[in-house]
């Protein structure tokens, strides 16, 4: 992009997302659940941390499939107003945010979903969703300056611009469409990435390119990425610090070695006891017991005590 217009700032990030953090203060999420004895069914309990912009960072967010970890995304990304709680940006809620202020936002902390076809309207081709951003945020004065782009971008992520541009989504893999919305984020270099589950539906060659492309993202372009995962395996890769989360409640958290070598809450012992080992000889002697899992699991407002967990420990 050697003529277009450079609304990123000289480290390509958005100008107005540096040295801004996010912060989760109390965060609570109740959803109404017919048959709950409360009425309710609590998805995030009291939850609190921070993204810092600066220096970036890799954050991964781990915990088994409903424990709140998509929840936590959609409030940090607006989609969704805690119950109570509050989400900051610059030390200013996102829900007093003035229009200016939340086109800022919105450009500063940019979503990777998990399923990438389901982004595509499947009627238009993929350049539409380069190009929106294109011209939702100025990043080029002419038609041809927005190709010259939307090629570099997706050239940076591994991508063939030849091979993408001018097809519809259902003509392109699911590593291609996922990459595709990494090029968005390439063109736009927001401060914060959060991404749900992104590698999940992708095969081990294209999840390991995948992973790569965000750590490149962190080095070069100073993206700090919340990484929400249930794969160990991925979040020992990309390293940086790491959540383990259950039932709403963020147990544990640290550096990524640290917390994979010497885990100190039962749930984290119990998600790695639970990973298989490449050894046919090293196999499971123990059962968890899955009645008791989901007696506890029908209780959402069960808290996840260390005497229930360690009775899970395989």
């Amino acid at each position: 992009m050697s003529q277009a217009q450079d609304t990123r700032g000289r480290d390509g990030r958005g100008k107005d997302g540096r040295g801004k953090d996010i912060e989760l203060r109390q965060v609570v999420q109740r959803f109404h659940a017919r048959g709950s004895a409360t009425g309710f069914l609590t998805a995030v309990h009291e939850t609190s941390f921070a993204l810092r912009s600066d220096p970036p960072q890799i954050v991964s967010l781990v915990g088994q499939s409903g424990s709140g970890k998509s929840t936590i995304a959609r409030i940090i990304l607006g989609l969704q107003a805690p119950s109570s709680g509050s989400v900051t940006y610059g030390g200013k809620d996102i829900s007093k945010l003035s229009r200016a202020e939340y086109d800022d936002y919105r450009r500063n902390v940019q979503p990777v979903f998990q399923d990438p076809y389901a982004i595509f309207n499947p009627v238009y081709r993929v350049d539409r969703v380069l190009r929106s951003a294109i011209r939702k945020f100025g990043l080029a004065r002419s038609k041809e300056q927005a190709g010259e782009l939307m090629e570099e971008s997706l050239r940076a992520v591994k991508l063939d611009p030849g091979q993408v541009l001018g097809r519809y989504p259902h003509q392109l893999s699911g590593g291609q469409r996922q990459r595709v919305m990494l090029a968005r984020v390439h063109m736009l270099r927001p401060a914060f990435i959060i991404a749900d589950e992104p590698v999940s539906m992708l095969d081990a060659q294209v999840r390991k390119l995948f992973l790569d492309i965000l750590v490149d993202f962190q080095r070069d372009y100073g993206m700090t990425t919340l990484f929400i995962t249930h794969d160990l395996s991925t979040v020992y890769y990309v390293g940086g610090d790491v959540m383990v989360i259950t039932k709403g409640r963020v147990v544990e958290q640290g550096p990524v070695a640290e917390v994979m070598h010497t885990p100190k809450h039962p749930y984290t012992q119990l998600l790695l006891a639970s990973v298989p080992q490449p050894d046919p000889d090293a196999r499971w002697t123990d059962r968890i017991d899955v009645d008791q899992a989901e007696r506890e699991e029908a209780d959402p407002e069960l808290p996840p005590g260390d005497e229930a967990l360690e009775a899970r420990v395989p």
